[in-house]
């Protein structure tokens, strides 16, 4: 605790006021995002820590061009309600068909259900193109969790991917990813700009522990 607040671990410098620590600890803050429905409450400088995991946390729309951003539920009906395509919806457990544009780099999938939202995204780099899955959704404990697996295949060759757990984002970044990605060569694509025989299945990781409980 050398040269940092007590109350939230900040530098200070070499001087100290116990006092003035006292009165900010003291200070009862809301949430951030008290507007979006959240009703708990910290001493001055824990709210930063919750409002990483906050399930009233803002998602953004990921349609290109549009602003929206709300709560995890309003936003899946806002993009239902403005952005669907009915040729990009899947069922959890069903593999689905995706044709990905390499150039737009961006494909929205919606469940038929409640959700969620599920991106997929191309970036071209020097080795070939990255395929990276994700979900819009806070990283709240307590939502569900998703699964998915990739796989490619062209001229009787087979590439696939997967991870037991879709990472959970809240806005759409651009930035080719450090990892969780598949690396799709170029000579293994058929035309450069788009990916039509991509195919993914996503599954929520509860069925696949029910279901391993049911084969033991």
């Amino acid at each position: 605790m050398r040269n940092k607040c007590p109350a939230c671990t900040l530098p200070i410098g070499l001087y100290r006021s116990r006092i003035m620590e006292r009165l900010v600890t003291a200070v009862v803050v809301p949430c951030p995002n008290a507007k979006h429905g959240c009703k708990e409450k910290f001493s001055y400088g824990k709210e930063l820590a919750h409002e990483k995991k906050c399930a009233f946390a803002p998602c953004y729309c990921p349609a290109r061009n549009c602003n929206y951003s709300g709560v995890y539920k309003d936003l899946y009906s806002h993009y239902d309600v403005k952005h669907r395509v009915t040729s990009d919806n899947f069922s959890c457990g069903y593999p689905h068909n995706a044709c990905v544009s390499v150039r737009e780099g961006l494909l929205v999938l919606e469940e038929y259900r409640d959700g969620p939202l599920v991106v997929v995204q191309s970036f071209k780099e020097p080795q070939g193109v990255c395929v990276s899955v994700n979900c819009i959704a806070p990283s709240a404990p307590g939502f569900v969790k998703y699964s998915y697996e990739l796989s490619y295949s062209r001229g009787g060759n087979n590439m696939t991917f997967g991870s037991g757990e879709m990472n959970r984002i809240r806005k759409v970044s651009f930035e080719t990813p450090e990892k969780d990605f598949m690396l799709i060569p170029y000579y293994h694509q058929g035309e450069v700009n788009v990916l039509k025989v991509l195919n993914i299945c996503i599954r929520r990781v509860v069925e696949e522990e029910e279901e391993a409980e049911e084969e033991e």
